[in-house]
């Protein structure tokens, strides 16, 4: 299978959006700063010079969370999402650039085959120099996406050797079993395994676990598998000292992390779009302040937003958190903002 079955370029007028002025750029915003990149010519000179520059790629597809019995909607995410984004000013400036990659679809129902396409296309554009932005569809993307990192990495035998570290925002830890096929529940678990049979080692931190949302047995395959994770209910401001500590020790081994984002961590005031709503879940603020804690580590080589369920999100308030989400980790990223 090549990947360029399962994707798509995102079409020319797709980003528009309130124009305030069209000659000064300092009213722009993001739908007039995004370029548009087509992976089937992945050879072209993209000029980028010591601009930093990120690239947004959508993954349309919810076939895991169709196989972990969840509720399904999220296939349409990443047009949510990018729908949200496109009117936010623009904060790059000369310092950055923006593209956006199009999507990769789940055209024939083979999840197999879509996060293979992922992986190809998340290596592509790390290969360039860019700073890829996953967009959800289901958690499934996890797999994919984290294998593209790896294959980029394996490039450098030196690099090779360490694994990325994996932070995951989530109320789950997904580490299911998966003789049955995989799900939006299994993706960490085939990592472990995987690293397992590469003999690599597996390094995973799960923030804002909920013990509603996870079996005995879910805590005991973590502890097996040495993950390590924080409990919704210790996320908290006066906890600020023990989760930064935490995150230390873990980053700290890594030349590399990889960070995910599952919306269902946050509480279902603020992100009701999604497939498995958590009335205890997170709030936004402390989320937010710890992932720019973990940026500001310049270790985070990529990152995405999964489970973003468009037919549940009322006044698209989850697609909204997720854009806010973007743009403030974006920020931080180019302008160390507090």
């Amino acid at each position: 299978m090549e990947w360029f079955t399962n994707y798509s370029p995102i079409p020319k007028d797709f980003w528009t959006g309130r124009v305030d002025d069209i000659n000064d750029p300092d009213s722009y915003r993001w739908h007039q700063k995004v370029e548009l990149l087509n992976l089937r010519n992945i050879n072209v000179d993209l000029n980028l010079k010591e601009q930093k520059a990120f690239c947004i790629v959508g993954f349309s597809c919810d076939k895991g969370v169709e196989n972990n019995l969840g509720r399904t909607g999220t296939a349409l995410g990443p047009f949510s999402i990018r729908k949200e984004l496109a009117n936010l000013p623009d904060i790059f400036g000369s310092d950055a650039r923006l593209f956006d990659a199009g999507n990769i679809h789940c055209l024939d129902g083979n999840l197999e085959n879509v996060q293979r396409a992922l992986s190809e296309i998340t290596k592509n554009i790390l290969d360039l120099g860019i700073m890829p932005i996953v967009l959800g569809g289901g958690h499934e993307i996890a797999f994919g996406h984290y294998n593209g990192i790896k294959s980029h990495l394996d490039k450098d035998l030196k690099v090779s050797l360490n694994n990325p570290g994996i932070i995951n925002f989530d109320a789950h830890f997904d580490l299911r079993p998966y003789v049955n096929g995989a799900t939006s529940g299994t993706m960490f678990r085939q990592i472990a395994d995987q690293c397992a049979a590469d003999g690599r080692e597996f390094s995973y931190f799960a923030m804002g676990i909920q013990r509603y949302g996870n079996t005995k047995s879910l805590f005991n395959i973590a502890d097996t598998l040495k993950a390590e994770y924080i409990l919704a209910k210790d996320i908290y401001e006066a906890n600020w000292g023990n989760i930064t500590g935490k995150l230390d020790l873990f980053i700290e081994k890594h030349k590399h992390i990889y960070l995910t984002v599952c919306s269902d961590v946050f509480s279902s005031a603020f992100a009701p779009g999604v497939s498995a709503p958590q009335p205890f879940g997170l709030n936004p603020d402390i989320v937010m302040r710890i992932m720019k804690y973990i940026i500001r580590t310049k270790k985070v080589i990529s990152l995405d937003i999964a489970e973003v369920s468009p037919r549940f999100d009322e006044d698209n308030q989850t697609a909204k958190l997720a854009s806010v989400l973007i743009y403030g980790l974006i920020n931080t990223i180019l302008h160390d903002d507090k």
